[in-house]
């Protein structure tokens, strides 16, 4: 006869309980405040406020063109979260700058006011995601509700604000090949907000941008039209299988990789594009490929939330590989060296705390 022995529960910590409570009552205050704040952003009611000296909900909402019942309801979820002072003698709101020099737009990149947006853009995929749960699959870039205008406009904080001053200076010389006229592809483009920027200042060079987004390739060459960009295009193609040999001089990927189907192959695509001399920027997210390392990752929670609603059914959805926003820097340069490329640096900004940059270059 075999015995079994029970282990004992361990004694139920009633100050961890409590401790808890309060954390995910904290979570949830946090949670509403994300999309409050999100809503000031699209208003542009932060922006307004920064104007303003202390001001009351009727006059903030004349000045911001907005009806005072829901400014007011409004401004009482940001004094309660603390991000507007209110002086009750006199029924006045006030945007501290020390507040402001982080909500508004004259204060990008440094509006995390931008970054917030995606709490309620994830919340409306909250029913997809689930029902992807339960059933498997993945989804597409078109079931996402303003996904191209949050990605623009989160790039032209992270990216385009920074290209010239800090990014490509990253790699030597490369601004003087742009400005001689070389070949350049961003693979994965989006809205093209870089590429726009870079065919303005290097007119001598060609720029070549693809996504397979057909709704982010027309945006972007409507603005290229508009521009009179003609060393720019644009194509809406599928990144699978990509194999243009020895076509380009410099090669972008701006957060894109992970969300291909087929990462490795773009990867060794990218590789054989690459002329002699030629440089691959890639741009992803920062982290470690292993989850422990990420425990004090100052936005993890957001990362693996954008992933596990975004980056990763998305790739699912093309019956790809759902490697995730979090898929690692450390894997993110093994892909990278078994793709072909013998040189890799990897660089992150003092600006941007979300991304890291990989140059690699085919020797």
């Amino acid at each position: 006869m075999t015995v079994q022995l029970q282990t004992a529960p361990a004694a139920f910590d009633a100050d961890r309980a409590e401790r808890f409570a309060e954390r995910m009552a904290q979570a949830m205050n946090d949670g509403a405040l994300m999309i409050m704040v999100s809503i000031g952003h699209r208003t542009g009611l932060f922006d307004v406020m920064a104007k303003l000296p202390p001001a009351t909900s009727d006059d903030i909402a004349k000045a911001a063109d907005l009806i005072e019942r829901y400014v007011r309801e409004w401004l009482a979820a940001m004094v309660t979260g603390r991000v507007v002072e209110y002086e009750p003698a006199n029924r006045t709101y006030r945007l501290p700058p020390e507040h402001a020099a982080w909500l508004t737009r004259a204060a990008s990149p440094n509006n995390l006011a931008v970054t917030t947006q995606f709490v309620p853009f994830l919340g409306r995929a909250e029913d997809m995601i689930l029902a992807r749960f339960r059933e498997g699959g993945g989804t597409s870039y078109e079931d996402y509700h303003r996904f191209h205008e949050v990605m623009a406009e989160d790039s032209g904080q992270t990216v385009v604000a920074a290209l010239f001053d800090v990014i490509l200076p990253l790699v030597p010389g490369l601004e003087k090949r742009l400005e001689a006229g070389i070949d350049v592809l961003d693979a994965g483009c989006g809205s093209g907000r870089a590429l726009h920027s870079l065919a303005e200042r290097f007119p001598r060079s060609r720029f070549v941008g693809y996504d397979l987004s057909a709704e982010a390739i027309e945006r972007a060459s409507a603005v290229a039209a508009a521009k009179n960009l003609g060393n720019l295009r644009f194509e809406a193609r599928d990144l699978t299988g990509f194999n243009e040999r020895a076509a380009y001089d410099l090669i972008l990927t701006f957060d894109a990789v992970h969300d291909q189907k087929d990462p490795e192959g773009l990867l060794r695509g990218i590789a054989g594009a690459l002329r002699s001399g030629g440089v691959y920027l890639m741009q992803d997210i920062a982290g470690s490929s292993r989850l422990e390392n990420n425990l004090d990752h100052p936005f993890g929670t957001l990362l693996y939330t954008v992933s596990c609603m975004h980056c990763m059914p998305v790739s699912l959805g093309q019956g790809g590989a759902g490697l995730g926003a979090m898929w690692g820097e450390e894997l993110a340069e093994t892909m990278l060296r078994e793709a072909g490329f013998r040189s890799i640096e990897r660089r992150r900004l003092e600006h941007d705390p979300l991304n890291v940059y990989f140059i690699a270059r085919v020797w």
